[in-house]
This record gives C-alpha cells, sequence and structure tokens, in this order.
C-alpha cells in the first residue's frame, strides 16, 4: 500500500487562521478566487519539504521571516498536521508546531503518533520539543496484545532541525523513515515554459525537475529504458496537438539535447524553440504524468494555463490515473473546462470569511450534489458562482 494524506490541518500560517483538509482523495483539485489561500496551501508542502531538508529556520527565512509568515494579529505558534495511510495500513498523524525564540524560528513541538482503535490510547513514536525528546524503540511490538511502549530520550544538534530528519535515517524507526521518505520526495511543480525550450546540456536524468528545465533528458531516458511510456506519450501528443507525429530528444555534435518536433505537413522536424508554448507545456505534462515512478505528492497550480481548453479534461484523467499508479496529486485550477472532468469529490472550495480562508468540500452541498446528480457539470456551477454556497449545506 502507498502512503497517502488522509487529513491536512494548518493553524496560523499566513492566510490559514485554521482551516483543514479530511477524506483526501488521491486526486485534489482546489478552486477558489486570486488571493482565497490555494498558492499558500502548496506553500505548506514547500514550508515541510524546505525544513526537512534544510531546517526550520532556513524554512522561515525564506518566506520572509516569522512575523511575514504568521497569520496577522496572531502571536503562534504556527501549527501543521497530517493524517497519513503509512505502508502497513495504519493512520498517522504527524504535528509540527513552529515558535519563535529569541528572534529565531525553533520547533515547539513535534509528535508523529498513533492511535489503537477507535477510542486506544496513540502511541508516540516520535514526541520532541526544542531539540530534547524520546522515540519508541520497539516500533516492531505497536499493535501486539499487551504490548507497552520502551522510549529512549535523545537530543538534536539544535533546536531548528526536525526529529525526524534525524531519526529518519535508522532502519528501527521504520515509520519514522517512510514518513521522511515521502516528504523529501513531494514534488510542488514551479514549471518555466522558457526553461523547457532551450537546448539542454547532454546528460541523465530519470524524472522531471520543478522547474521543467531536464524535459529533454528525461524524454531520452523514457525513450531508452521506457519504451512503452514513451510510446503513450507519442500517442496522447498525436491525438491532442494537430500535426505531432513523433518527438524525439536528439544529441547534437557539442553535446547538448534538443527536442525536436515531426509535423507530418513538413519534411523538417521543429525544434522545440520554435513550437508553441502549449505544446511544450503539453509534452512536458505527459513526460511528468508518465513517469515509471510516480511522486508520492504531486503539486501543480494552474495546469490550464497556455493549453487549449478542450484538452483539459483529459489532462484531468491524467492526473487521476497518475495517482492511481501511486502518485498522490494535489491541483489548483480555475478552469471551468477542466473541472468538467472531475468529481465533487475530487473538487475543494476555498473562500475567505473575516479576512482568513475557509475550505470546504463540495460534495458535502446538497444542492451542488443534485444539481451534478440531474446532469450539471461542476465546471458549469463553478462558472455560475454557485460555488460560493458550498459552505453551508
Amino acid at each position: 500500500m502507498d502512503m497517502q494524506i488522509e487529513g491536512i490541518e494548518i493553524r496560523n500560517y499566513r492566510v490559514f487562521k485554521h482551516a483543514s483538509l479530511t477524506s483526501l482523495p488521491r486526486l485534489t483539485v482546489l478552486v477558489g478566487e486570486n488571493g482565497c489561500g490555494k498558492s499558500t496551501l502548496f506553500d505548506v508542502f514547500s514550508f515541510l519539504k524546505d525544513a526537512l531538508t534544510q531546517n526550520v529556520a532556513k524554512a522561515v527565512s525564506k518566506r520572509g521571516g516569522f512575523r511575514e509568515l504568521i497569520s496577522r494579529g496572531e502571536k503562534g505558534p504556527i501549527g501543521i498536521s497530517l493524517k497519513f495511510r503509512e505502508t502497513g495500513g495504519r493512520l498517522a498523524t504527524y504535528e509540527l508546531s513552529v515558535a519563535q525564540k529569541g528572534g529565531a524560528a525553533v520547533v515547539d513541538r513535534e509528535v508523529l503518533k498513533f492511535r489503537r482503535g477507535q477510542h486506544g490510547k496513540p502511541w508516540h513514536f516520535v514526541n520532541f520539543s526544542r531539540g530534547h525528546g524520546t522515540a519508541v524503540t520497539n516500533e516492531a511490538m505497536y499493535g501486539k496484545p499487551g504490548a507497552t511502549q520502551q522510549r529512549k530520550e535523545y537530543v538534536l544538534d539544535e533546536p531548528t532541525v526536525l526529529a525526524i530528519k534525524g531519526l529518519g535515517q535508522f532502519r528501527e524507526f521504520r515509520v519514522v523513515s517512510e514518513f521522511r521518505n515521502l516528504i523529501e520526495n513531494w514534488h510542488i511543480s514551479d514549471f518555466h515554459i522558457a526553461d523547457a525550450r532551450p537546448s539542454a546540456e547532454e546528460g541523465y536524468a530519470e524524472h522531471l525537475s520543478t522547474r521543467g528545465d531536464n524535459v529533454a533528458q528525461v524524454a531520452q531516458f523514457l525513450w531508452e529504458h521506457h519504451r512503452d511510456r514513451f510510446a503513450k506519450i507519442l500517442e496522447a501528443m498525436k491525438r491532442r496537438v494537430p500535426g505531432v507525429d513523433s518527438v524525439e530528444a536528439k544529441p547534437t555534435e557539442d553535446g547538448r539535447l534538443v527536442l525536436r518536433f515531426q509535423d507530418g505537413a513538413f519534411k523538417d522536424p521543429f525544434i522545440a524553440r520554435y513550437v508553441s508554448d502549449g505544446t511544450i507545456k503539453m509534452f512536458a505534462y505527459l513526460v511528468l504524468l508518465n513517469d515509471p515512478k510516480p511522486f508520492p505528492l504531486l503539486a501543480i497550480e494552474e495546469p490550464e494555463n497556455q493549453l487549449y481548453p478542450e484538452l483539459l479534461p483529459e489532462l484531468g484523467e491524467e492526473f487521476r490515473d497518475y495517482a492511481r499508479r501511486g502518485g498522490q496529486v494535489f491541483v489548483s485550477t480555475h478552469s471551468p473546462d477542466f473541472l468538467n472532468g472531475l468529481g465533487l469529490e475530487e473538487i475543494y472550495w476555498l473562500g475567505k470569511q473575516d479576512g482568513f480562508t475557509t475550505i470546504h468540500k463540495t460534495s458535502e452541498n446538497r444542492l451542488l450534489k443534485s444539481l451534478v446528480a440531474e446532469g450539471d457539470l461542476p465546471g458549469s456551477l463553478w462558472k455560475q458562482g454557485l460555488f460560493r454556497n458550498a459552505r453551508s449545506t
């Protein structure tokens, strides 16, 4: 079983004074007006990854400091909680609180726990505060009759370092290691078409970078080692981009790679810098979504930009297929055409109340459910402004 995030709770993080997403599906799509917090939610993912790969102080500093990050009028701490299903199928909760001490951000509290049954006392596998804490050393005994927690105290080098970073290096902390690996491999896309256009230095890359600047190398890798995946990309390109018969990543004499798109109406292929933004973007998304080893979490903002509207429902199905293969997907959008390819259970609406963001699951709204049941499409309902009623059932 792949690890999956089932719930997110955020406190005092910019526009999220207190907000939560529950019962998350493998494909989660966020919709809302500009400034409602869609980008901020994706930044929560980036913050956790930065806090793990670097430390909490650097993650906060990268965002302008504690005062810039904390919700207006609040003193803290900043809190992020994730409920996730680990590979053994059990529901775990990770809680992180970040506070300010002496002008610097520190880990105020960090907990990783399981709950035994509906009413059982939770096992706190990790319980740390400001560089000191304990961890369970007999994790394998969890769930066995009569088993009790055996704990050991640890001290970290800095109060800004996450305990899951240090403990996750050791094999005896299996769930901690799994969770650390999950976050380290999150892919929060920051795709720039301009980066994908130039010919790139010849090299080796198995996975698309967050900026998409190695798309030629990844295409070459798929063509050489995963021909079935590359064939799917070509088939989709031919179906969605009129005139494109083939795509190749061709090495040049000076050691660079260029993408060449063949149009059946012309004798010679076009180099990537001469084709449309939409063609490049569709190809990059198809390369990303046909990765043989999906990222455990993929987050993409407004994939509809530069793409022909009629292609968007199919792109939604590509995201869904990626999620089925093991990669949980979060997408933000403004596009009714993209929403038309989704089910209500995949859509969350973000709105503002008293200056802060609220999050609503559209499938829990009776009006929207009844309209979709009668044949209306989610995108049409969004365009009509009916999602604003999603806060009430």
